[in-house]
């Protein structure tokens, strides 16, 4: 008998993990998800990382955080080191993963600085920095796809190097980022690059859209708002899909294919249900079809081992259910443009604060690091 998650897997989906810590590495728990979990990746995020070094049950930050302290590093140095270090090294606990896959997963993600959203240039600066501290070929560097994102995914792609591109929530702005994608394998066609080394992922929101359409329609007090609960994310996220479908098969696309180039896989991120009244496994086993990425917390993750129940593709006969769900929404007057520019500025926000948090947890945890190091070595 075969577990949900191969299954999943054998429907060609692709388990990422949305986590990691230096104690995940550290204690096997990593590889342990990779062989029994069927997990091939995991994206990281600066509330991931903040969870993580806060940690006061953790104390695997201790030793390097003491190392930092008494090398007199500031606080976005110690950030920068202590991350690309967990990336860097789960990127070699993947890397079997990535050479089995043929480059296509064992991937591992770090975002720029959330500070920089709105900065094309400093965006771009900060994820070849990264790049080269990591130094792994499966990593990828997250960046945002807010407008001045667009920008810096082109050129990151452009340098030779894999991107997540996160924070998408509309299919306009999912449609600029596969131009944006599309530009970028052109240029580093043109710079020399061989575009079978560029992989990339573009990562749709999913269940927060249901969050915020939710809210909108309890306003309503009405069955036909009732009814339509629940279904936005997944309506979108499918014709993101058809999207997908469409715009790689043009002939830009092809010819980059052609070319060596990779098609931009979607991603399903945000794929914890937020809403205890629906299905645990909702936004894993309704969002299943060829050449997707699933990225999961793991509370999800387990869920969908426990009790998934994976029948194949659950996407591509489901795009006139889709656009049902987006007219029915539309005609009670939610306003799906406002609600992805609304999930877009909240996302960057709360990436913000949560940076900004993690500045603070390692602020305080460097000046209180020798104390940790003398009360560990006795």
């Amino acid at each position: 008998m075969s577990t949900p998650t191969e299954d999943l897997s054998a429907a060609g989906v692709s388990i990422w993990l949305d986590d990691l810590s230096r104690s995940r590495i550290d204690s096997g728990n990593l590889a342990e998800l990779i062989s029994t979990r069927n997990v091939t990746g995991v994206t990281t995020n600066p509330s991931i990382f903040q969870a993580a070094i806060g940690n006061q049950n953790d104390d695997s930050y201790d030793a390097p955080l003491a190392a930092l302290a008494s090398a007199g590093a500031d606080v976005d140095t110690a950030i920068f080191e202590l991350t690309t270090t967990d990336v860097r090294d789960a990127a070699d606990i993947f890397r079997p993963v990535y050479d089995a896959t043929g480059t296509l997963d064992g991937r591992v993600s770090i975002e720029v600085s959330p500070d920089l959203a709105h900065d094309t240039d400093a965006t771009s600066a900060e994820a070849k920095k990264l790049w080269a501290k990591v130094d792994r070929p499966n990593a990828l560097i997250k960046i945002p796809a807010t407008k001045a994102g667009l920008q810096a995914i082109t050129a990151t792609l452009a340098e030779g190097i894999s991107v997540n591109v996160t924070l998408i929530f509309s299919l306009e702005r999912y449609g600029e980022v596969i131009d944006a994608y599309l530009a970028g394998l052109e240029q580093a066609k043109k710079n020399g690059h061989d575009l079978s080394g560029i992989h990339s992922v573009a990562s749709f929101f999913v269940s927060r859209v249901d969050t915020e359409v939710d809210k909108r329609l309890s306003l309503y007090r009405s069955e036909d708002a009732e009814a339509l609960k629940g279904k936005a994310g997944l309506a979108n996220a499918r014709l993101a899909y058809q999207l997908f479908e469409k715009r790689f098969a043009t002939p830009r696309a092809q010819e980059l294919v052609a070319a060596g180039g990779n098609v931009q896989r979607p991603l399903w991120a945000s794929t914890g249900v937020k809403d205890p009244a629906l299905p645990d496994t909702l936004y894993v086993t309704e969002l299943v079809a060829p050449g997707t990425v699933n990225t999961m917390p793991e509370k999800t993750l387990e869920a969908t081992f426990d009790h998934g129940v994976i029948t194949g593709d659950t996407i591509t006969d489901h795009y006139e259910d889709a656009r049902l769900v987006f007219a029915q929404l539309a005609h009670l007057g939610v306003d799906i443009a406002d609600v992805t520019q609304v999930l877009e500025d909240e996302g960057v926000e709360k990436f913000m604060a949560s940076w900004h948090d993690l500045q603070k947890t390692v602020a305080t945890a460097l000046e209180s690091a020798p104390e940790n190091a003398a009360e560990n070595a006795q």
